[in-house]
This record gives structure tokens, C-alpha cells and sequence, in this order.
């Protein structure tokens, strides 16, 4: 017996294609894969940058014109930016239309950015015009790319849970659109459209999102905030699912991927430490402190949950990339509703030089992460270059059936 009070029965995790097992025992000893996907605004284009690159790069050595990164997963969980990147991955878009739906429909969707005391002054004079505008613009966008697909078209046609942090105002409680094998129907009919809508309403950034409830035809709408305000890093979210699913004996492994997060910190006096609504643009640069204690907080919470586990007999593995500093001169381009092109350019540079780094970490033996990379790109299933094709239920009853 154990020290976690059970029967000793370690699992091996799957080193399969190494050590020259068979090809049913790989797949029964194939982890349970995560995605964790954090949310930051316009700097979604940053995750859409990166893991185009990377999975770029993997196509090429192997002779592929893409390769489906979504389908590597059993789960994937995002906030805000990072549900609709999530979204569009698990639906088998090529991440170079996620690229360019933030560089076209950016200016759009924030069509007023928010800089200092004045710009929020402004802001604030013009009522919900900017919010309005911004909302419009988004649903536009998201339509372009992730079409009519629901939650459970995901789940039957892709075979990829999906786990979507937002906040529902009716009740001011944490809400999850869920769809996995434990998840129930709740969530089923859901648009992908509306759920990132619901996970992206920022506060002061955009307006709160009302969608229909499509269990309730004509009934009154749903009020959502965005995920971020308690779940914008949502490994937690992911490993909670994993755990909830994947069976006993199996290996987890969680890939979880920031935002370009801002190096940043505040040395102040006591006399600063007076601020007002003012000082913080009126709550705007609210936002970005949340954003950086929540990526910190809950990644390392997962890291020991998942140590603490681990010891406990059941192998979990999680790798957070990127995972060097960001350089000081990407300061002036992080904020989260950044869409100057300068600003772009410089964060899918910075997305180019930290996949170029991931890689190379796969290439070096003696890194587990780069590894547990590797692993992952290699077992992808390619795809066109014009993204997955794959059968949709078209009718209500079809996905009822």
C-alpha cells in the first residue's frame, strides 16, 4: 500500500513509440491531453502566431501540408481570447485565420483604446457607443470562422471535449459551458459564436453578452461576463476536467499557454499607494494586475496539485510555454485592447521567437518538456492546408439522436 492509503499499481506513462510496444498498447496508454489556452484581448493574436509556427514547422519535417492540433487534444479549456482560439482549433481551423481575424477585425472589435487618465475620460463620455460598435464587430467575426458549429457538434464530430470559463450576472457565479463524456446537455446546443461571446465580455473593454439560452426558444436572454475575472489562466478548470474524465490508470498531460504576459510590477511608495478611479484609468488598468496574478497563481496551484498527485501514484505532467521573460521593449504593445499595427507585428514576432525556442527545446534530449512537445506533434493527424474536413449534424434532431 501506498502512502495516498491504496494498493500500489504505478503507471508507466507512455513512452510506446521508444520502447517498441505494440500499436494497441499505445492507445491504450496514450495520456489525456489538455489544452489550457489563457485570455489578454488583442493578444490572442500572440497564441494564434505561436502555434501556427510551431505546428508549422512539424508539418514541414514531416512532409504534411498541416497538421491538426486540435485533434491532438481530449480536452481543450480557453478564456476569452483564448476560447476563441480554442474554439477554432477544436472546429480544425487553420491558426492563420485565427491571425487574421484579429489583425482584420481587431480595429473593430476595439475600436477605441484605452491609454492613460484622458483616453478614459473620453471613454467614459461616450457611453456604451464604442462597447456597441466593438460587439457587433466581434459576433461578425467569429461567424467568419467558427460558422453555425455547436458544443456537441465538437464533442461528435471531432471527439474534443471542450471546457469554457465565464460568468453568468443573473447569479454573479462562475459558469462553465461544458461539453465531455460526464458533462450532461446542458451545454449542448450552444453556438460556438455565443460561447465566446459570453467568455470575452471584458468589463469597461466591451459590453456583457446577452445570447439566447437554446434550451429555452423565445425565452429571455442570458447575461455573461468574461471568464477572466476568476478563471483567465483556466488550467485549474482543465486539470479538474482531467481528473473527472480520463480514467484512474491513465497519464495527463496539460499544455498550457499564456498571452505573451506582461513583465511587469509596480515599486511604489506610500504616498503612490493612494490611488483613485482616476489612477486606475477609471478601471481599465485593472485588467492586466488580475490577468498577472491569475497566470501566476493558478499555475503554480496546478503544479503542486499535480506534484501532490503524481506522488500519489497517478502521473500528471504540465508544461507552460512560453516560459521566459518577456522583453521589456514589448511593454508599450501588451495592453489588451492594443490594435495598432505595430503593436500586432510585434507580438506574432514575439509568438515566431518563442515557438522557434519551443522547438528547439524539442530537439534537445535532455529536455522532458521539449519531449512532451514533441510527442504531441508527432502523433498529430495532418490535414489540408485549408483546415479539417469533417461531418456536422445539420438538424436538431440529428444532434439529439
Amino acid at each position: 500500500m501506498d502512502g495516498c492509503g491504496r494498493i500500489d499499481n504505478p503507471f508507466v506513462a507512455n513512452e510506446a513509440s521508444e520502447l517498441g510496444t505494440s500499436e494497441e498498447h499505445q492507445q491504450v496508454e496514450r495520456p489525456y491531453r489538455v489544452l489550457s489556452l489563457d485570455g489578454g484581448g488583442m493578444r490572442g493574436i500572440y497564441t494564434g502566431a505561436f502555434l501556427s509556427r510551431l505546428t508549422d514547422q512539424f508539418a514541414r519535417i514531416r512532409g504534411e501540408s498541416a497538421l491538426d492540433l486540435g485533434r491532438g487534444f481530449d480536452l481543450i479549456t480557453g478564456t476569452s481570447t483564448g476560447a476563441i482560439v480554442g474554439c477554432a482549433l477544436a472546429i480544425g481551423r487553420p491558426m492563420s485565420e485565427v491571425v487574421a481575424l484579429y489583425r482584420e477585425h481587431g480595429p473593430k472589435i476595439f475600436p477605441h483604446r484605452i491609454a492613460g487618465k484622458a483616453s478614459a475620460i473620453y471613454r467614459a463620455s461616450q457611453g456604451s457607443r464604442f462597447v456597441r460598435e466593438g460587439d457587433k464587430a466581434l459576433r461578425g467575426a467569429l461567424q467568419g470562422v467558427l460558422g453555425e458549429a455547436t458544443m456537441r457538434d465538437v464533442f461528435d464530430g471531432r471527439g474534443i471535449s471542450l471546457s469554457i470559463p465565464a460568468v453568468l450576472m443573473s447569479q454573479h457565479r462562475a459558469w462553465v459551458f461544458k461539453k465531455t463524456p460526464k458533462s450532461g446537455v446542458r451545454d449542448d446546443r450552444y453556438p460556438l459564436v455565443d460561447v465566446c461571446m459570453a467568455t470575452s465580455a471584458a468589463p469597461i473593454y466591451r459590453s456583457l453578452a446577452a445570447i439566447d439560452d437554446p434550451n429555452t426558444p423565445g425565452g429571455p436572454q442570458q447575461v455573461f461576463a468574461d471568464g477572466g475575472l476568476w478563471a483567465n489562466n483556466p488550467i485549474m478548470v482543465g486539470l479538474v476536467d482531467a481528473l473527472t474524465i480520463a480514467a484512474p490508470d491513465r497519464a495527463i498531460e496539460i499544455f498550457s499557454l499564456g498571452t505573451c504576459p506582461r513583465p511587469e510590477g509596480d515599486h511604489l511608495d506610500a504616498e503612490s499607494s493612494h490611488r483613485s478611479m482616476l489612477d486606475w484609468a477609471l478601471g481599465a488598468d485593472v485588467a492586466p494586475l488580475s490577468i498577472s496574478a491569475q497566470e501566476f497563481a493558478f499555475d503554480h496551484m496546478a503544479r503542486l496539485l499535480a506534484n501532490a498527485i503524481s506522488n500519489c501514484g497517478r502521473s500528471i505532467r504540465r508544461v507552460r510555454f512560453p516560459n521566459k521573460p518577456v522583453p521589456a521593449s514589448m511593454m508599450p504593445y501588451l495592453a489588451l485592447d492594443d490594435t495598432r499595427p505595430e503593436a500586432m507585428d510585434r507580438l506574432i514576432g514575439q509568438a515566431h521567437t518563442d515557438a522557434d525556442l519551443t522547438k528547439s527545446s524539442c530537439d534537445d534530449a535532455n529536455s522532458e518538456d521539449g519531449r512532451m512537445i514533441r510527442r504531441l506533434m508527432t502523433e498529430l493527424p495532418a490535414m489540408p492546408a485549408t483546415g479539417a474536413v469533417w461531418d456536422r449534424p445539420t438538424t436538431t434532431d440529428q444532434r439529439d439522436r
